[in-house]
């Protein structure tokens, strides 16, 4: 249904005011019937997860390495591939974004195996835009290492990465509970093969020599300083040196350290949900056990290669490759919009994705989150179907608004195990990480491997703000020393000009609405200079249209402000942002409802095709295909709420 048949079936010349209330009811109405059948059949949601080239190149290069080819389903990837190639030439990190020239090596590469010639125009064009950007060799480690798997480039074009790094104790200035879970579960895998430097298969034999400006075994440097700190420069010589050294390493200790690797994999391999949950740490790992020797028959093996393929979305003659899956993630978030629109508690849509949620919680496992925090018990969900080693505070705070708004009774035996254990992850500046507590040793960011910016975890003012709103919603006062502490770091982190910082959504709409939530559910005085002036940034960023709207390149500082267009995810998030702050009845949140009313739909998904999140800034970018229903809902349905009610601010935590 179109918005416009939406407006004329209900709307009223005679009182434009009631024409308008039945069109939003009628939206809400319509809006929440289509993610109800959504669901599935044991009641919880699941929609696609989407990054750029990277992923579904990579698996490409995967079957490739391995002598697995699947011409059918690389035909698929590449018909994708194609389709989000940038008019520049290249592909983006995201939607209509620059050249990344990492992104497209691989995808270059990945056409090029599947049969593209290298002379069509789409594949000229991409070589073109390598070129110009210095060629392949200025690609980031990530790629140079799979360009050296392939023997593009010699194994001097990556950082020194030993597997003995394994053995090395605690107080090492490196050690495995210093890094973030992502880098952990793809650096374990990563390690035996970047010691044992195998070829690829590569059995039709592609090379890329072309998108070299020097021939790459003639290529001067290709490490650099990835911060470029003096502390950068001291560990380049220190990779200098442990090159020299390397062939000096005992094949007792690496044995013992890959033995060491194997049993973290083994105890982290998480059946069809895969090491960690995310595709670089099951590829590696497969390509591991296949440099070690693992029939391909062998129940590791297997297991690991079908949690790869379960990540594989085929659709409209099209095919790629999901970087993990998001069903906790989307069954809380689409439980609080339907709860906001009104579905009961109690009836089979909302009852059964909270039940569905409730089974998922992991009680049994105490995780890698135990190396800074060994004295809490297990108590929260991860962001998969399961990843038990691996919960998030994100996931497992919104789960529990989701729950306790619903029945805090029946959910609370699992409501108290959550709660205790976010408490006990927040971190020694008050605020808290995504799956860690206290994981800031920053000198780590220096090392050569670390040029993709992401290799902590650090606390972020987005998961942050929904800890304390969760907190908040179950009665903890602001002046609980644990909320108390997270407020101070959410007004800490404040930019200058009133925004705050999204680090998992983007960006400063995300992480603003996120604070403003968090502020008003702890009782703080919305009329206070700093929460004025997040809303005066808010209606600043208002477009024409009614909407709000923020480019994936803001990560950049000198980028902040960029906006190509609005989109309803980012709308609902900047209303939902200043209905918390109480402004309900702004003329601006009206006309931010009005955009949405008219914003292109199908039915309870709304039009959105740029990126609304990110992985890792500057690096790696997502599109939740959720974010474009579910949100968009929950503000309308919050806006009814409020407007047509006597509290003109929520009264939850999110």
């Amino acid at each position: 249904m179109t918005p416009e048949t939406t407006a004329s079936r209900f709307d009223d010349p005679a009182d434009p005011a009631a024409g308008f209330d039945a069109r939003l009811d009628g939206l809400i109405d319509e809006a929440g019937s289509w993610l109800s059948g959504q669901r599935r059949d044991d009641g919880h949601w699941v929609f696609e997860l989407e990054a750029d080239a990277t992923i579904p190149a990579e698996y490409i290069l995967l079957n490739h390495y391995l002598d697995e080819i699947d011409d059918e389903t690389e035909q698929a990837i590449a018909v994708y591939l194609r389709r989000i190639q940038g008019d520049h030439g290249g592909w983006p990190l995201f939607h209509d974004g620059d050249v990344d020239i990492s992104a497209t090596v691989k995808a270059y590469y990945a056409l090029k195996l599947v049969g593209d010639d290298p002379e069509a125009p789409h594949m000229r064009k991409a070589r073109e835009a390598i070129l110009a950007r210095g060629g392949a060799a200025k690609a980031n480690v990530f790629t140079r290492i799979a360009l050296a798997l392939f023997g593009q480039v010699p194994w001097r074009a990556v950082p020194v990465m030993r597997i003995e790094a394994m053995l090395l104790p605690r107080w090492a200035p490196f050690h495995f509970n210093k890094v973030s879970y992502w880098s952990r579960t793809v650096m374990v895998p990563l390690l035996i093969l970047a010691t044992l430097k195998p070829v690829a298969r590569n059995p039709r034999r592609v090379d890329v020599r072309e998108l070299f400006l020097t021939p790459p075994e003639r290529h001067g440097a290709y490490l650099n300083n990835p911060t470029g700190h003096w502390l950068g420069s001291v560990l380049l010589g220190v990779d200098k040196a442990a090159r020299l050294a390397e062939p000096l390493f005992p094949r007792a200790l690496r044995d013992k350290a890959i033995a060491k690797a194997l049993a973290f994999i083994k105890e982290r391999l998480n059946g069809v949900d895969g090491l960690g949950g995310i595709f670089p740490a099951m590829t590696n790992t497969l390509m591991a056990y296949d440099v070690l020797g693992y029939p391909k028959d062998h129940p590791d093996y297997v297991i690991t290669r079908q949690a790869i393929d379960r990540l594989l979305v085929r659709r409209d003659g099209m095919a790629y490759c999901q970087p993990c899956l998001s069903p906790v993630w989307d069954t809380c978030l689409a439980s609080h919009a339907m709860q906001e629109a009104g579905h009961d508690p109690d009836g089979p849509v909302v009852s059964g994705a909270n039940d569905w949620l409730k089974d998922r919680q992991i009680l049994d496992t105490r995780g890698d989150w135990i190396a800074n925090r060994g004295h809490l018990q297990s108590g929260g969900w991860a962001f998969q179907y399961w990843n038990n080693h691996y919960p998030d505070v994100d996931d497992t705070a919104v789960v529990v608004m989701a729950l306790h708004r619903a029945d805090p009774q029946a959910y609370a035996q699992n409501i108290t195990r959550a709660a205790d254990w976010i408490i006990g992850m927040q971190s020694a500046n008050g605020g808290w990480g995504a799956f860690d507590a206290d994981n800031e040793y920053y000198f780590l960011e220096h090392i050569p491997f670390a040029d993709h910016g992401a290799l902590l975890d650090p606390p972020s003012v987005d998961v942050s703000a929904r800890c304390i709103g969760m907190l908040a919603q179950l009665g903890y006062d602001r002046d609980h020393p644990t909320v108390a502490r997270g407020l101070a770091y959410l007004r800490g982190e404040q930019e200058d000009d009133g925004s705050w910082f999204g680090r998992w959504g983007t960006n400063y709409v995300y992480g603003t609405w996120s604070a403003l939530t968090a502020l008003n559910a702890a009782g703080e005085d919305m009329s206070a200079p700093p929460v004025r002036k997040a809303v005066d940034w808010l209606l600043d960023r208002q477009r024409p249209d009614g909407g709000w709207g923020e480019d994936c390149s803001t990560y950049w500082h000198n980028r902040k402000g960029e906006v190509k267009a609005s989109t309803p995810s980012q709308t609902a998030w900047a209303l939902l942002g200043l209905m918390a702050a109480g402004e309900v009845d702004h003329p601006a949140v009206k006309r931010g409802i009005d955009y949405l009313m008219q914003a292109p739909r199908d039915g309870g998904k709304w039009d959105e095709t740029f990126f609304n999140a990110v992985g890792f800034p500057r690096v790696f970018y997502l599109r939740y295909h959720g974010y474009s229903a579910y949100f968009p809902l929950w503000a309308l349905a919050r806006y009814r709420n409020l407007s047509r009610g006597n509290v003109k601010q929520p009264l939850y935590g999110l």
